[in-house]
């Protein structure tokens, strides 16, 4: 994505955050595919290029890769472009980047596959990166190099959802009380301040909490809008999605708006999710980056039931193609749907019927939501995000004392 010599003057709201997680407010995607990045080097930008292994529980080959995965395949490239050198090492199936993919076994194997890689082949990187969803890799416990831990959102409300007991239970608390413990001397890098607010939480010191924004990338002339009601929820096809509520709801809407209900995505529930579905549902699976574009400019509202998220990256792409969307007041989304400005957040299950219907039928309300929606995502570029990612790589690499293996 270029950045638009006639962008908007930045929004506050966009800013990154001092190191201080924010306090208390009020207040899916499609088959992944390599996006245009922001190329050439960093203006201004005197120090050395630097050596970077990104270690992550999957690469965007997988059926099941979601924002997190799009985040390190945008910083990766844009590094790339910057003249560092990048390497990733994923679990699970993965593709030809335009920087190296190392496989590192399978789900779960990977976990014990990844110190023995990384002495293998990587033992003389300025940097590892550990992204951490969930089960982190716990690379200090291994390395000595300077490490970040990137972690796009806490799974706190996730494990009991996914795991039965005993395992929920383990893996709760070695999120949550290991991960930190291990990386108590890096830093911690994340994209929402409601998953900073989480860290502080978890005892992460506010001084070592840094944030990047993600960005969005500029999609081609919209297409036409819908002529008849199309609601549109996009992501993968998970149970913390809660895409079972939104079928549920669906019923108490459609007569009153009439329409379609359009699921676009893949993933575990799929099947169980058409099992539930009732009349003008439509369910899509995986969808290329063309029929992305159309659904997106297509749809009235983008729905998004979720429990969690990190930021949301399918609200900020729905967003710049002017749709607005409708969420739950939760961590990540409350981040990137500006209550009543760019979509609407809802506390309540009734809250999220009646918001859904009442924007439906409210046509100017909603054009008004989706050029603020889209106004605010033309000011999120993937080029602030790789350049904020360089500043925070710079200071962990300091903080440990440690040169440069190459320049």
């Amino acid at each position: 994505m270029n950045d638009d010599p006639g962008a908007l003057p930045a929004d506050p709201s966009l800013s990154a955050p001092a190191p201080a997680p924010p306090q208390p407010h009020a207040p899916p995607h499609a088959e992944p595919q390599p996006q245009p990045h922001d190329a050439g080097e960093r203006p201004g930008w005197a120090a050395p290029r630097r050596n970077i292994l990104f270690i992550a529980w999957r690469d965007l080959a997988s059926r099941l890769a979601g924002g997190s995965e799009v985040l390190v395949d945008q910083l990766a490239t844009g590094l790339l472009a910057r003249g560092h050198q990048v390497t990733l090492l994923a679990g699970g199936p993965v593709a030809e980047r335009p920087y190296p993919v190392r496989r590192n076994g399978g789900t779960y194997t990977q976990f014990l596959r990844a110190p023995l890689a990384y002495l293998r082949n990587f033992r003389d990187v300025d940097l590892i990166v550990e992204v951490c969803n969930g089960m982190p890799f716990l690379v200090p416990l291994w390395s000595r190099r300077p490490a970040i831990c990137l972690v796009n959102h806490v799974h706190t409300e996730l494990w009991p959802i996914r795991f039965r007991p005993p395992v929920s239970t383990v893996g709760r608390r070695i999120e949550d009380t290991v991960m930190p413990r291990a990386h108590k001397k890096n830093l911690f890098l994340t994209v929402s301040p409601s998953t900073a607010e989480a860290l502080d939480h978890m005892g992460v010191g506010p001084d070592r909490i840094r944030q990047i924004c993600n960005g969005v990338v500029r999609p081609d002339p919209p297409t036409p809008r819908s002529p008849d009601p199309l609601f549109l929820a996009f992501g993968r096809l998970a149970d913390y999605k809660r895409l079972d509520l939104l079928l549920r709801l669906w019923e108490r809407v459609r007569p009153v708006t009439g329409g379609r209900l359009v699921i676009a995505g893949d993933g575990p529930e799929r099947a169980r999710l058409q099992a539930l579905a009732g009349p003008g549902v439509v369910f899509t699976g995986r969808v290329s980056e063309q029929e992305k574009h159309r659904l997106l400019c297509e749809a009235w509202l983008l729905m998004h039931p979720a429990l969690i998220e990190g930021w949301g990256i399918v609200v900020s792409e729905a967003a710049i193609r002017g749709t607005p969307a409708i969420a739950f007041d939760v961590p990540g989304l409350r981040d990137s749907v500006v209550h009543d400005h760019t979509g609407t957040l809802v506390q309540t299950n009734g809250q999220f019927a009646s918001a859904w219907a009442s924007l439906a039928i409210d046509a100017r309300r909603r054009e008004a939501l989706g050029q603020a929606a889209r106004t605010r995502a033309l000011q999120l570029h993937w080029s602030a995000a790789v350049e904020g990612f360089e500043d925070v790589a710079e200071e962990a690499i300091k903080r440990a004392g440690r040169e440069p293996s190459w320049r």
